[in-house]
């Protein structure tokens, strides 16, 4: 199960050493809900090798004005707390693990 992440605790869980994938969801996002078991299933294939989040924008929206979040789903990956790469929209389980792959 992904680590759910908000406006407290979202550096702690960026600065981090392994690579980490934070989903940016919402309750009403129909896209969101289709990659929401890719996001649940990839925290259990990448447990102790990367760290998988979710943030949902409607409670954290200091996170999200920061980031420039305008669309969801948005997969952002961090390694060392800096943003690497990232994802807009609906997508694949292949194209995620592709990214998580290329930061471990």
């Amino acid at each position: 199960m992904a680590l759910a992440v908000n406006d407290s605790n979202f550096k702690e869980v960026i600065n981090n050493e392994k690579p980490v994938l934070v989903d940016f969801w919402a309750t009403w996002c129909g896209p969101c809900r289709m990659i929401s078991p890719i996001v649940d299933e990839l925290a259990g294939e990448y447990e102790g090798k990367a760290v998988i989040a979710k943030c949902n924008v409607d409670e954290a929206s200091e996170v999200t004005g920061e980031l420039g979040i305008r669309n969801i789903p948005t997969l952002l990956f961090f390694k060392g707390g800096e943003l690497k790469d990232k994802l807009v929209g609906s997508t694949t389980k292949a194209a995620i693990a592709e990214k998580l792959n290329a930061l471990l």
